[in-house]
């Protein structure tokens, strides 16, 4: 019997979400269920820090393996043999009768198959509710226009692989059912008791019809070979499929390995211990239809064809101008509106894609199903996700490769990763979860994606993560990833409902990013209490390293995030950590170094951005009131990881500024100390470019507000990357409230602060006019002192 917990334990349980709130007390409190558990969300909006916690939840905690699970030992006296020889088959023992190519097995007990069934079925019809044991003992099993093997009634089935022998299933591509409302059976290997799978041997299965191996009840694999092949899903099990051990090979136009039980909170879920899958599948690899959890393993997942098969998104890796509050020709967007959007009443500067405008949009449609005008046509969505949950989703160790059309790891509702190493090309999310994206542990690359991690709020508290994205990198409910082909596979995200929830907390662990949108990007806030966070934003200005309409509470850990410096912000005035904001008034090219050092000759950054930038951000335990100089060029004689130096000695370089910290957040040009305006977005910014919104709510400009410079100078590639959303989300009022001048008069600085009508009339000089000192006039101090 199966050992199942009750409903509350299957997903995670979000056990802690406690915010200490020194200067806001706008806290919101949500709870939201997941579908296959009682899971509680609860967050608050704050200005210091957030701390939570899940519980762990392995495979033992939701199924137990019974005695007969394991059991593979027979002997001939005690069993039936059934041998195949062609259209007939000879059965020696009790429990079951043949007839022409029929055999049918009405007794619990043991039979061994062998031979070959050229055209016929073997069919498990026992009424008492007992075990029975199927030994595939070299069985070739083939039926034209049914399933070789249908089990219509027992308590379980077990079906042994025995050592050493080769066993097939294979069905006919249409099946003839006994009237029009009968739709069963469904697979090669079709059950509608609980089924396991156990041995050593080899099992290969075709289900030209429909699906390969499916269980109406539970389905467990033991151990064993085995090799499917389908035309809609590859193995389901209804109520749960749970995997201890095994090497298992599918190829299936629709889902790798499902559930799909949705009535029962306690059903429908995927629980593996460990075993070696590779899976390619034309929708979902594993999709759980509530929760999943992955204890080990290895995987190979390639689901709609990769991710070079994934829909073009308009203006991929590009400028979102506008993002997450202000922008472009107007008033701040309604809090219904995505960060991701374009800002209201303004459209963003037509510029060309990047990168993947030659990908073929080609996501899976419709299930295959039998051309019989009397079978029920299942409709399958065109996702095609590399491990998706309708519930919770619990990784706690494996090895993954997962090259996906759509996200790689997708949750409905919670994300856990405790361990496991991850290597993922996306296209679209990398790691998604509706309601909480949480990382503790292992080693996560993210190759390549759309936008990298997403949740309704994220944690990251350990772990080694690696995020390239053609638009933000790290996205905290904002990713509305709308895009040009209606209903397809990057359908608009969503995230748990509620003002004040949306929080990215970094406390461990390392984090790299590398993004051609927001590098950080929280539609709410951000905490870091420690750990490691470095950030290669945006080239272009409609971006930022850092992106946050709440605040930033900036207590321990060591942050670097270098830009465009257009949408710039670092961490809020009333952090307890000090911060430094550098902006150049010319654009920096990729792998120029910025050393930060104290007058005794500390340093407290060595740092070579991989892209150009305009602006860097650090953020140092090490930052305390006194003197610094910060230097440009040079060479260091440590080793560099992900850019960022430990150790080694700085020399060689041009001093670029020198200046006193006296509070949390210092901006500073090769002048000194920069006050910045509050027309640049940042928390309560006065507006964006041409407007009134601003990134945040008219709250006057929290230690996040870019340098006085911050849009003037543009970078070497303004006006040739498109944003990612450019087009095809816009926010719940755009064009509503539009400048008057709107796609009409062109503002006289034209090329400097981007004009309302971007998008539509391209300022003459876009791109090719660069400030009037870039390139000729050296900052007042440059060269005056090297290093």
């Amino acid at each position: 019997m199966k050992n199942l917990i009750l409903g509350s334990k299957i997903g995670l349980v979000l056990l802690c979400a406690a915010v200490m709130s020194a200067c806001s007390t706008n806290a919101a409190t949500q709870n939201t269920a997941s579908n296959n558990a009682a899971t509680a969300v609860t967050a608050e909006q704050s200005s210091t820090s957030a701390a939570v916690q899940l519980a762990s939840v392995k495979l033992t905690d939701l199924v137990a393996f019974d005695e007969d699970d394991s059991e593979t030992a027979w002997t001939e006296a005690d069993s039936t043999a059934i041998t195949l020889a062609g259209t007939s088959a000879a059965v020696d023992g009790a429990g079951a009768t043949a007839e022409g190519g029929t055999v049918t097995i009405t007794e619990a007990g043991t039979y061994v198959l062998s031979g070959t069934l050229s055209d016929g079925q073997i069919i498990v019809d026992e009424q008492a509710k007992g075990t029975v044991h199927l030994v595939l003992n070299g069985a070739q099993l083939t039926d034209s226009d049914s399933a070789p093997v249908y089990i219509k009634e027992a308590g379980k089935v077990v079906i042994t692989l025995q050592e050493g022998t080769e066993n097939s299933v294979t069905d006919g591509a249409a099946y003839v059912f006994a009237d029009a409302a009968t739709d069963e059976p469904g697979a090669a290997i079709f059950s509608k008791a609980d089924l396991t799978i156990n041995g050593t041997g080899k099992l290969t299965v075709t289900g030209n019809y429909n699906d390969g191996i499916s269980s109406k009840d539970d389905l467990k694999i033991m151990s064993g070979t085995i090799e499917v092949k389908a035309a809609d899903d590859g193995i389901v099990g209804k109520d749960l499929i749970a995997v201890q051990d095994g090497t298992i090979t599918i190829n299936a136009e629709g889902d790798g390995i499902k559930s799909t039980n949705d009535e029962d909170a306690d059903k429908g879920f995927i629980a593996i211990a460990a075993g070696t899958f590779d899976i390619t599948a034309g929708n979902d690899g594993i999709q759980a239809e509530t929760a999943a959890v992955i204890d080990g393993g290895t995987y190979t997942l390639v689901t709609g064809g990769g991710n070079v098969n994934a829909e073009v998104k308009a203006g991929e890796g590009g400028m979102g101008m506008g993002m997450g509050g202000g922008g472009f020709g107007g008033q701040r967007p309604g809090t219904e509106a995505s960060g991701d959007q374009a800002a209201a009443g303004g459209t963003p500067p037509a510029m060309d894609a990047a990168g993947t405008a030659d990908q073929t949009a080609t996501a899976s449609t419709d299930a295959t199903t039998s051309t019989d005008a009397t079978t029920t046509t299942e409709t399958e969505s065109t996702s095609a996700k590399g491990l998706k949950a309708g519930g919770d989703l619990t990784v706690n160790g494996g090895s993954f490769t997962i090259d996906s059309a759509d996200d790689a790891v997708h949750s409905n509702s919670n994300v856990s990763i405790t361990d496991g190493q991850f290597e993922i090309a996306a296209g679209d999310d990398g790691i998604h979860a509706d309601s909480l994206t949480s990382l503790s542990g292992g080693t996560i690359n993210i190759t390549k994606s759309y936008e990298g991690i997403e949740g309704g709020n994220i944690t990251i508290s350990g772990g080694e993560i690696h995020v390239v994205a053609t638009d933000d990198g790290v996205n905290v409910a904002g990713g509305n990833d709308n895009n040009a082909a209606a209903g397809g596979t990057q359908a608009q995200d969503q995230f748990t409902a509620g003002t004040g929830s949306n929080l990215l907390t970094i406390s461990g662990g390392t984090l790299t990013v590398d993004a051609a949108g927001d590098g950080l990007d929280s539609n709410g806030s951000i905490t870091m209490t420690g750990g490691t966070a470095i950030v290669n934003g945006p080239e272009n200005s409609g971006n930022g390293a850092l992106d946050y309409d709440g605040t930033f509470n900036m207590t321990g850990g060591y942050l670097v995030a270098a830009g465009a410096s257009g949408m710039a912000q670092a961490p809020g005035e009333d952090s307890s950590q000090y911060s430094v904001g550098m902006t150049f008034s010319e654009t920096q090219q990729a792998g120029t170094m910025v050393h930060l050092e104290d007058a005794d000759g500390n340093t407290i950054l060595t740092f070579t951005p991989s892209k150009s930038f305009q602006t860097v951000v650090v953020s140092s335990p090490e930052l305390k009131e006194g003197s610094y100089t910060v230097y440009t060029g040079g060479s260091s004689t440590g080793a560099a990881v992900d850019g960022l130096y430990t150790d080694g000695e700085y020399s060689g370089g041009t001093e670029f500024v020198t200046f006193d910290i006296t509070g949390s957040v210092t901006w500073v040009n090769e002048s000194g100390i920069t006050t910045a305006p509050s027309g640049m977005g940042g928390p309560g910014g006065g507006g964006g470019f041409g407007g009134g919104g601003g990134r945040g709510n008219g709250q006057g400009g929290q230690g996040g507000t870019p340098p006085a410079d911050a849009g003037t100078t543009k970078p070497a590639d303004a006006g040739t990357t498109k944003p990612a959303d450019a087009g095809t989300t816009a926010p719940a009022d755009a064009g509503t409230t539009k400048p008057a001048d709107a796609g009409t008069t062109k503002p006289v600085d034209a090329g400097t602060t981007a004009p309302a009508d971007a998008g539509t009339t391209k300022p003459a000089d876009a791109g090719t006019t660069k400030p009037a000192d870039a390139g000729t006039t050296a900052p007042a101090d440059a060269a005056a002192s090297t290093k």
